[in-house]
């Protein structure tokens, strides 16, 4: 009897133990979002019902825990990104991957911060996420070309500002789906072959190092010839 009240006990600890976690991870979206990313962990301590000493035991770093929080956000633009690889039809690949991020965009605002904040410069992990990234979304711009559905003059910075476009609207109208909707649509739209009616002014000077495509970790089997 004494044993059994004990595994109760310790069951219960791991249920009460789980219940904070997700609260903790579901505050922590919601304060990023409303405060940015810098916002103290006091306040996702205090929105999770939790003491602070509770949420550092869980979450030793602010890395740890945006990382815990956007995880699964994390992941789909990754399997987002091999999946476009993977897809015979190369704008059909590129358009998915496109609106996957704008989709995450619109229902976690403080995603793209947090994937910044995740991988701060100057790790090596980081780095070679960010370069496996950056080679597979090339590949992708050019099978895109190559099949002649993406215009020729499109530039990897094109696809930067397009996000931080949308990022904008989301910010400014968090609860206008449909015109999230129209925007993304007219973007790709923009970016199609015969969209291309003269010449476009220099591209930006911008990277894809701020963009939310690798996860953290192995993605898993690439598609051969990526």
């Amino acid at each position: 009897m004494v044993q059994s009240s004990r595994i109760a006990g310790q069951e219960h600890l791991r249920a009460d133990a789980r219940r904070n976690r997700r609260r903790i991870l579901s505050a922590a979206r919601v304060v990023f979002a409303e405060h940015g990313i810098d916002a103290p962990m006091a306040t996702v301590a205090r929105r999770a019902g939790v003491g602070v000493a509770t949420l550092y035991r869980r979450f030793p770093s602010r890395e740890a825990l945006v990382r815990a929080a956007f995880a699964q956000q994390m992941d789909t633009c990754a399997r987002a990104l091999t999946e476009a690889l993977a897809d015979p039809d190369p704008w059909r690949g590129f358009q998915r991957l496109f609106e996957t991020v704008c989709e995450l965009q619109r229902e976690e605002r403080g995603f793209p911060a947090a994937f910044v904040a995740a991988f701060p410069d100057g790790t090596r992990e980081h780095a070679r996420l960010r370069e496996q990234a950056e080679r597979d979304f090339m590949t992708l711009v050019r099978r895109a070309r190559a099949a002649g559905a993406l215009r020729a003059d499109f530039h990897p910075s094109d696809f930067v500002v397009a996000l931080l476009s949308h990022c904008g609207l989301v910010t400014a109208l968090p609860g206008d789906r449909a015109a999230s909707r129209r925007l993304v649509a007219y973007l790709l739209q923009s970016f199609r072959t015969e969209a291309a009616h003269g010449p476009l002014p220099a591209p930006s000077t911008l990277s894809l190092r701020g963009l939310p495509l690798a996860a953290d970790g192995s993605r898993g089997q690439r598609p051969s010839g990526a």
